[in-house]
C-alpha cells in the first residue's frame, strides 16, 4: 500500500510540474505575428489597404498591367 500511494503521489506531482510548464510556456511566449507586427515598415503595410479595391459588385478583382 505504500508503494502504490509513493507511485500515486510522484505520478501527481510529475502532471503537475508538466502542466506548469506548459502553462508557463505558453504565458511567456510572444508569437512571431506579434513580433512582425511591431516592425514599423511591416505594420504600416499590413495597415494601408492593397490596390485592388473589390468592385461594387464584390466578384473579381479586376487585372492590371504591369
Amino acid at each position: 500500500m505504500k508503494f502504490e500511494t509513493l507511485l500515486l503521489r510522484s505520478l501527481f506531482v510529475a502532471c503537475l510540474l508538466a502542466c506548469g510548464l506548459v502553462l508557463g510556456g505558453m504565458l511567456s511566449a510572444s508569437p512571431q505575428a506579434v513580433q512582425l507586427a511591431a516592425n514599423s515598415k511591416l505594420g504600416a503595410l499590413l495597415a494601408t489597404p492593397g490596390t485592388c479595391m473589390l468592385p461594387p459588385d464584390g466578384v473579381v478583382c479586376p487585372r492590371q498591367d504591369g
